[in-house]
């Protein structure tokens, strides 16, 4: 049989597919990978482009026999995402979010996450029913492809329950509004025998007695295992009965071009808490009880759980202070819309929680503590995960029981780890709802493991069934409970799951294997690997929370995808695959070197911390040249001189016509290389201002009032680029004097930088001249009490903060940055600030990771009326210099926001970092200025003249 796209490009022809399709290594071997314990490597990789396309695809599958499998978020986790043959990326191109009547209903395409749905819907007070715990990376797609629920909706509020409508797109092409009055006739026009055969299968399933009685038991509780087959019961019309059984059908029936949603109210007030038990049984006997106290959500942890949660950055208090033994918690939620209706709430049940767990219950209103206590358990999964010894594959499974039989459940569940030797099983979930998940962790790569997972999940099944329970409760049945989905149903039901896919699907050809498979055996092939490759990726579960904030996430790799086409390489290379190992490493130096920002985003995502930037860092290193090495620390130890020439460069193109600049500067970097010659185009701003010291004029004794004295380090990047106000070194040094706060500038500061350009480009000995020279000055400044060091630039903030930590300094010296600075110490100290009507606001991944965007906030709110941060905002990806020698990575990771700064359509717009600026500058031609300059120039302090900002 040929491959894929060979047979696709033979219906339509090869310019078509060439448009949509790859079959290059690294391209298949990227999206081979999803957050699942099973690999396929796909023939072809399609990035459908719209509905059309998709409908393209489906007739090519049916003409060609081709199989297609459509994946979003890749969140899944039960092998429903993956396929040998083509596999058809719908994130890309369907992320379109339309809120309709205040905020009711919403439109949603399969490439929106829950988050970003969520997000547009605050406003409003309503949000989506579905509330999985991966709502910042799973997306609308896969909540509709696996009925998926989460932590509070339940069976009332999930996505069968919500959902009002849908655009399908059937195997045969055939697309179907099923708003429209006429969807119904269109379905019996367009598609006769399907129409028919779902009003026969309708019949069939309400005339039998047994059949009636196990679909009511099943789903009166989650059940994501089989077909939707409730459908039949809660319908009449076969177009809402296709609708409903689309919903869970895991990508197999139909691919879902836009969905809309019924939405609930956002309950905006919450108090939660964290009962602590002593073991895992007294836990769950609690249920009944705490379920009458009308809580929200019940989220359970056992002892493992706890003990990896207590390990992670920021874990609460309420976490940590546990001297674990074999304790076990609920994470206990009340919500109510109002802060009086929640006091009132807290005032009812404090008591019966106290009584519940036998101890005092705190119960947090406060953002900060309820965040950190929710992230705990909506990274447990990947925390746990990423806990597990190198090399060892993670499973995460979830099932569903009675809640009077959870207790008795999770007991024998403990007793099925220990017989076979899964010593550090987890066990956490939704335990409201019965519903618990579970995570083992095995080397898959060894025939031993998979003989002992296949007997655990024999005992596993008996053990569920046993209760009446279901195999699947809200992460789909996929590959991994296929072979079971007979045994739960029973001979009838899963005839009649088998005739629906054949009126549907009847070749067969979307997503086979999966849900229904004949195959016994199917959930124990294609398990996944997981070499050992290097310590910054070792841990990675391929969950892909950090895909939605990766910039070049739609120009060329995301980080889970750098991660995975290492481990590919490296599996390659262990097998003797040179051909493969080959071709891999010489795409992925642009893929997935030279176009990642470096920026960090990915580790305020990652549930286990991972900065792929790290690694990226690390492999520039590694291929950067002796020669290259020394010619940058050459450059720094020169930086004046350097960034002196810089910036009358920068002077000069501006001031000549650009036909002259440009094609030398394009001819040079042919001859040169994208990766080593900026690309200077008309929008750069002319050179910056030299920065200033104070050495030698400042006063021998401290002005009465003032605070005390910072040590100013004013960043070079507003030396190489000017600003169309008066700089920021400026504009902060005004506002300090006029609160009368001094800040102190070293005499050498031209010559110095914050080191993170040469870290960034791998480039280790410049680096290390740098920070040498940056450390010494930095140690000259430090005296008996803590040094304040202050950077007006957040990337250099960051880098300064690098340096400090890497010489151990941190007790001594404290580094802030300008933003934070300010908001702290200065804003409070000034006059009434003149405000703007309207300001747009970008945050940077830096202030991001400093923590400071509050501060960036209040600073902000200080000098506009009205404050919109963009919803889609998110590193510009200038990276430096990055978007100078790669302006496709920033044009393509700031697409979406700068779509929507200009709906905005705000007079003003700031962030707090220079290059930064230039880049939302570029993407949006509105002029991005430092906040602080905006700030000085509506107090008119900036040389006693306002800025035009």
């Amino acid at each position: 049989m040929p491959s894929g796209r060979t047979a696709l490009a033979a219906f339509l022809g090869a310019d078509e597919v060439d448009a949509i399709a790859s079959t290059r290594a690294i391209d298949r071997h990227a999206y081979a990978h999803d957050a699942s314990h099973f690999l396929l490597v796909p023939d072809a990789v399609a990035v459908a482009r719209d509905a059309e396309d998709v409908a393209t695809l489906l007739r090519a599958s049916r003409a060609t026999r081709t199989p297609l499998t459509f994946r979003s978020g890749g969140t899944s986790l039960s092998g429903q995402a993956v396929t040998g043959s083509v596999l058809v990326d719908v994130r890309r191109h369907f992320r379109a979010i339309e809120v309709l009547d205040d905020g009711r209903r919403v439109r949603v395409q399969p490439g929106a996450t829950v988050a970003q749905v969520n997000a547009r819907l605050a406003r409003f007070g309503t949000r989506l029913g579905p509330d999985p715990a991966s709502e910042a990376a799973c997306t609308v797609g896969g909540v509709v492809a696996n009925n998926s629920s989460g932590m509070a909706c339940g069976v009332t509020d999930n996505t069968y329950r919500t959902i009002e409508s849908m655009i399908l797109v059937l195997p045969s092409g055939t697309v179907l509004d099923t708003a429209a009055d006429d969807a119904d006739d269109r379905l019996r026009h367009l598609e006769p025998g399907l129409h028919a055969g779902l009003v026969r299968l309708r019949d069939r399933v309400r005339s039998t007695p047994a059949s009636v009685a196990t679909i009511e038991r099943l789903f009166s509780r989650k059940n994501t295992m089989g077909y939707g087959l409730n459908a039949f019961l809660d319908h009449h019309r076969p177009i809402d009965i296709l609708m409903h059984l689309v919903v869970g059908s895991e990508g197999t029936l139909a691919f879902v071009a836009s969905a809309v949603f019924r939405t609930v109210d956002r309950l905006a007030h919450a108090a939660t808490g964290l009962l602590v038990f002593d073991d895992l049984r007294r836990a769950n006997e609690a249920l009944p009880a705490l379920i009458e106290t009308g809580a929200v959500a019940l989220e359970l942890m056992d002892t493992r759980s706890l003990a990896v949660a207590r390990e992670l950055p920021g874990a609460p208090d309420a976490v940590t202070r546990i001297r674990l033994d074999r304790h076990a918690a609920l994470l206990v939620e009340l919500a109510a819309a109002d802060p009086e209706a929640l006091t009132e709430r807290i005032g009812q049940q404090r008591h019966a929680l106290a009584r519940i767990a036998g101890r005092d219950v705190e119960l947090a209103t406060d953002a900060a503590t309820r965040n950190s206590l929710w992230r705990v358990r909506k990274g447990l999964y990947a925390s746990v995960a990423g806990a597990r010894t190198t090399g060892t594959t993670a499973l995460l499974e979830d099932v569903v029981v009675p809640v009077e039989d959870l207790a008795a459940t999770c007991g024998e569940l403990s007793n099925l780890f220990d017989r076979h030797a899964y010593d550090d099983a987890v066990i956490f979930g939704h335990a409201k709802d019965g519903n618990i998940h579970f995570m083992l962790t095995d080397d898959f790569s060894d025939a031993a493991g998979v003989s002992r997972y296949a007997a655990f999940t024999a005992d596993l099944v008996d053990l569920v069934l046993g209760t009446g329970g279901s195999l699947k409760a809200e992460h789909g049945t996929g590959r991994v409970m296929a072979p079971y989905v007979r045994r739960q149903y029973g001979d009838e039901l899963y005839d009649v799951m088998c005739e629906l896919k054949a009126l549907v699907d009847p070749l067969g050809m979307m997503n086979p294997g999966v849900i229904l498979n004949e195959d016994p055996q199917v959930h124990l092939h294609a398990l996944k690997a997981a070499p050992t490759v290097e310590p910054e990726i070792d841990r990675c579960v391929e969950c892909g929370y950090c895909e939605p904030v990766c910039p070049s996430r739609d120009l060329t790799l995301t980080p889970r995808q750098r991660i995975v086409v290492r481990r590919a390489a490296r599996t390659a290379e262990l097998e003797g695959n040179t051909a493969l190992r080959e071709e891999l490493s010489r795409d992925y130096d642009y893929e997935g070197v030279q176009t990642c920002a470096v920026d960090g985003m990915c580790q305020t995502a990652c549930p286990v911390g991972i900065n792929t930037g790290d690694l990226v860092k690390r492999l520039r290193a590694e291929h950067t040249s002796t020669h290259k090495q020394r010619a940058w620390a050459h450059l720094a130890r020169h930086w004046k001189s350097t960034t002196d020439l810089a910036s009358t460069a920068l002077d000069v193109a501006a001031a000549l016509p650009p036909r002259l600049v440009e094609a030398p500067n394009r001819a040079l970097r042919r001859r040169v290389g994208h990766d080593a010659v900026p690309l200077w185009s008309a929008d750069l701003p002319r050179g910056g201002v030299r920065r200033e010291t104070t050495a030698g004029r400042e006063p021998t004794e401290r002005a009465a009032g003032s605070a005390a004295t910072a040590l100013c380090l004013p960043s070079c990047t507003n030396r190489l680029f000017g600003s169309s106000g008066n700089g920021v070194q400026h504009s902060l040094q005004s506002l300090c004097a006029a609160a009368g706060v001094r800040l102190s500038v070293p005499a050498g500061i031209d010559t110095l930088c914050c080191a993170t350009p040469w870290a960034s480009k791998g480039l280790t000995t410049g680096q290390a001249v740098m920070r040498a020279k940056l450390l010494d000055e930095i140690e000259r400044a430090t005296g008996p009490d803590t040094l304040t060091v202050v950077s007006d630039a957040s990337s250099c903030t960051e880098g300064i903060h690098a340096a400090v930590a890497s010489a151990g300094l941190e007790r001594r010296v404290r580094v802030v940055d300008a933003v934070q600075f300010v908001a702290d110490s200065v804003l409070s100290r000034l006059p009434d600030v003149p405000k703007v009507p309207k300001l747009t606001l970008h945050p940077t991944c830096s202030s991001t990771r400093l923590g400071i965007n509050d501060q960036l906030r209040r600073i902000a709110d200080a000098v506009a009326e009205e404050v919109v941060i963009p919803l889609d905002w998110g590193c510009c990806a200038f990276a430096g210099d990055r978007g100078l020698l790669h302006p496709e990575l920033t044009a393509a990771a700031t697409a979406a926001e700068a779509h929507e700064v200009a709906a905005i359509g705000a007079g003003t717009h700031a962030s707090c970092n220079r290059t930064c600026e230039i880049g939302m500058t570029r993407a949006t031609g509105a002029d991005y200025a430092h906040i602080l300059e905006v700030l000085a120039g509506r107090l008119g302090l900036a040389l006693g003249t306002p800025t035009p900002h």
